[in-house]
Parts: structure tokens; sequence; C-alpha cells
């Protein structure tokens, strides 16, 4: 489980309970800003400790069981293999979901996403973007991918992007 998906499932717990993001932090002797980015995918680690705390304050609990093995694609780990054959350093699962849920390549690895944009097969794009789409606000993904590729000067006005985002 990436740390993305328990933010995502965080977010919808305290929605669902009528809780802002500064309720929720106070209660459970975080900042804000620490609970905005682990809901947004942006925050880098967290640990057992502040995990347990905030699922606390929602009724849920963190809890280990067996990996089940799923029959959907990983679409991320395909995209991150596909883009990183042509390069010395390979762009980890980890910056390719960050990037995509903030809008920023990681730093040194911007080849790897022109690449990505304009040499990736269309259905693992969309695939890619459904992945992380998931773990987001609706519609952040795709906003964010037209981001980057402003930012890398990729051109998206191609019939082939058109089917993507």
């Amino acid at each position: 489980m990436r740390l993305q998906e328990i933010g995502a499932a965080i977010r919808k717990a305290r929605q669902a309970n009528g809780l802002t993001q500064a309720d929720l932090a106070a209660a459970a002797g975080l900042s804000r800003t620490t609970l905005n980015r682990l809901e947004n995918g942006l925050f880098p680690d967290l640990g057992v400790k502040k995990a347990d705390a905030i699922l606390e304050q929602l009724g849920m609990q963190l809890a280990v069981r067996p990996a089940t093995r799923t029959t959907q694609p990983d679409f991320i780990a395909m995209a991150c293999a596909s883009v990183s054959v042509s390069f010395r350093n390979t762009l980890t699962p980890d910056e390719l979901v960050h990037a995509l849920l903030s809008g920023r390549p990681a730093p040194g690895k911007e080849a790897h996403f022109v690449a990505l944009l304009e040499e990736a097969p269309p259905a693992l794009l969309r695939g890619l973007i459904a992945q992380v789409g998931k773990w987001g606000k609706p519609g952040k993904v795709e906003t964010n991918v037209r981001k980057i590729a402003r930012a890398l000067d990729v051109s998206l006005k191609s019939e082939r992007w058109r089917k993507i985002v």
C-alpha cells in the first residue's frame, strides 16, 4: 500500500465525519499543513505513530495482513520501467506519483517525463492517470500532466493526447 492510498482514505473518512483538516490535525497533534500534504499524496513519509494518531480520531486503525495479488496492471511500475531504459538513473515509483500529484517532475528527472509524455503508449498513459488519479481530487492528475507538459515544452496538441487527458 502506498502512502497516497492512506492519504486518500483519510480524506474520505475525514469528510464523511464532517471534520475540517484543522479539526482533525489538532485532535491528532499534527499541523494542518502536514495533514493537507498527506491527503494530497505529497507527504514523503509518515511514521506509524502519526498515522495511528490520525486514524484513531477517525475510528480507523492500521492493520497488517497478507498482501493480496491483484489482476490489475501496475501502470506506475510499467511507466517507470518504460521511461528508465534510456537513462542511467531510474525514475522511481515514488518520484512518478509525487510528480503526477504535485504537477512538478522530480529534479534531475525531467528527461524521464519528456520520454513518458512523448513516447509512452496512450494506453499506458491512460492507465497511469487513472491509477494515480484515485489518490487525488478528481481531475487533478490530468491537470498536472498538462502542467508538466507545459513546463517541459511537450506538445499536448496531437490526437494521441486528446484521447488520454
